[in-house]
């Protein structure tokens, strides 16, 4: 359209100019900011390989909680109660079960006599296993017991003798 007779019709890219002419005088009439550089560690690329703020793998964070913690000796005991059929074989978890693991003793139950008989021939085999797969220093002597049946002994101290059942009669 035309606003004066003769003259051509406004084409688009005009119009588009005129528009683009108009912002720029705009942004030169706004007073300038002028931008400051926020305190702060300075922004370093890792390069090839992953870097501290990379995404990581949940077993590398978890090994890192565990060094930073110092949680390495509690895991290792975890592992042989957790690990325990791995560690010694199907065939010998499939009879016995560790109980307990204080200052370096192991203590397991034998489903019956005779297998804790063979348990305790197989204790410098079982050992070495366990040093082996664990470390060393986590289980250092093996105690091996049998079932046991039910007792009237309540807590590490009694008293010898019949003890409560006396006094029944």
């Amino acid at each position: 359209m035309a606003d004066q007779p003769g003259e051509r019709p406004a084409r688009p890219s005009d119009i588009a100019r005129a528009a683009l002419d108009a912002a720029r005088a705009a942004s030169a009439a706004r007073p300038r900011l002028t931008r400051r550089r926020v305190a702060g560690p300075k922004r370093s690329w890792s390069g090839a390989h992953p870097g501290a703020d990379d995404p990581q793998t949940l077993s590398s964070l978890v090994d890192s909680l565990v060094t930073a913690e110092d949680w390495s000796e509690r895991t290792k005991v975890g592992s042989v109660f957790g690990r325990w059929d791995s560690l010694v074989g199907a065939d010998i978890a499939a009879h016995c079960a560790p109980q307990s693991l204080s200052e370096g003793e192991l203590t397991v139950v034998a489903e019956s006599t005779a297998w804790a008989t063979q348990l305790r021939m197989m204790a410098p085999t079982i050992l070495g296993k366990l040093h082996n797969q664990v470390g060393g220093d986590v289980v250092t002597r093996l105690r091996v017991v049998g079932p046991t049946a039910p007792s009237w002994k309540k807590g590490p101290r009694t008293v010898r003798g019949r003890g409560p059942r006396d006094t029944y009669g």
